[in-house]
């Protein structure tokens, strides 16, 4: 088999049987009615992750990686520029969000002694990144987890201009939410990634707990140290 799979063939890529059927992404991604939930699940996940504080721990970039990876593989009945353009407009308005709350009642949300998710060490992390990078660090969060939750809250803390949030905001979403969508697309074409999706997808999985387990390990630490 060619090692690259041309667009109108992706759907034809027969994967491995390397999970039980139960985990098999195969068996519940097909169907094509499921394709708008699919595109819902993912703009809802993204939402979270980067505009509701709670939403730290969410993999997005294994997400929208792992959707352009299955909408190659034709594992799910998505056009690539429907979900990459869902991905960004998901992605500006969480970041939207997320100003608006550090406008409105930013520090209030950090002063809540005791509390185990809004932790004031990641609004600290957020802020030396946004005073290292200025403005760019709204583009630059966007490839940094945890801090692409706080960042915004922390810009509209400090009173960012809108405007000038808006316009990075934008930028950030559309290299984020569209690029790392289309990287997942694109290396989906090639047949042994569609050939081993399964084993690739548990791998992403994986993998995207590595950073919130990091920060666990350096909270444990820090605790023990005091």
């Amino acid at each position: 088999m060619h090692p690259f799979i041309p667009a109108a063939s992706a759907a034809a890529v027969q994967v491995t049987g390397l999970l039980p059927g139960w985990m098999d992404p195969n068996q519940f991604l097909r169907d094509p009615a499921l394709a708008p939930w699919l595109v819902l699940l993912v703009c809802a996940f993204l939402f979270v992750e980067t505009g509701l504080l709670v939403g730290f721990f969410l993999p997005g970039d294994s997400l929208l990686f792992t959707s352009g990876l299955l909408a190659a593989t034709g594992t799910i009945h998505v056009p690539i520029a429907v979900l990459a353009g869902a991905a960004f407009l998901a992605a500006l308005g969480g970041d939207q969000t997320g100003y608006l709350i550090g406008r409105k009642a930013g520090p209030a949300v950090f002063n809540r002694p005791g509390s185990r998710l809004l932790r004031g060490e990641y609004a600290d992390k957020a802020h030396s990144f946004f005073l290292k990078y200025g403005r760019r660090s709204v583009v630059l969060a966007r490839f940094v987890p945890i801090v692409r939750t706080f960042l915004p809250v922390t810009a509209g803390v400090g009173k960012m201009s809108y405007r000038a949030f808006l316009a990075y905001n934008a930028v950030g979403a559309l290299l984020w939410g569209v690029g790392v969508t289309f990287l997942g697309f694109w290396l989906g074409r090639y047949a042994w990634i569609g050939e081993n999706i399964d084993l690739i997808f548990v791998g992403i999985v994986l993998v995207s707990f590595v950073p919130v387990g990091i920060e666990l390990l350096k909270n444990r630490r820090r605790k023990r140290s005091q």
